[in-house]
């Protein structure tokens, strides 16, 4: 899977994108800024994002969210304050709160992408948040759920 991470902590981003690596996922590129991201989607076409909230730019982390849900590409917030995310989530699957730890993280990512290959048969990690609509699709028996956006 490739994925992008949209981080302005770059010791936080570096430490992501190991973890990803060592879950063998391929980084794409690490955006800090909202147009940064978009950039990086455009050259890229990432298979999934992860995104915190506050960027060098702003609170612009939703907005990054919302435009990733509407080209279709699923993504979770990573966050310290899963409260400033939207009710409907922006769009993302779910949040994971800063910090996390390393096996949380592991956690995460592995139950993501069974999900995104539509073997989810597992219930959620306690390091991941899921979105209400997916938790409920999942609840409801549907392995592979309508991803927002």
């Amino acid at each position: 899977m490739k994925v992008m991470i949209v981080e302005d902590e770059m010791l936080l981003a570096m430490e992501l994108e190991s973890e990803v690596e060592m879950a063998g996922h391929e980084v794409i590129g690490t955006a800090m800024s909202r147009e940064q991201a978009s950039r990086l989607v455009k050259a890229s076409s990432p298979d999934f994002a992860f995104v915190d909230i506050h960027l060098q730019d702003g609170p612009t982390g939703i907005d990054v969210g919302r435009d990733l849900a509407s080209k279709d590409i699923p993504y979770v917030f990573v966050s310290g304050n899963i409260k400033k995310i939207p009710p409907d989530f922006a769009g993302a699957l779910g949040a994971i709160e800063k910090p996390y730890t390393t096996n949380g993280m592991k956690n995460a990512l592995a139950y993501i992408s069974a999900i995104l290959a539509g073997a989810a048969d597992a219930a959620p990690p306690a390091s991941l948040v899921l979105a209400e609509d997916i938790q409920s699709q999942l609840l409801s028996g549907n392995n592979k759920p309508e991803l927002p956006g």
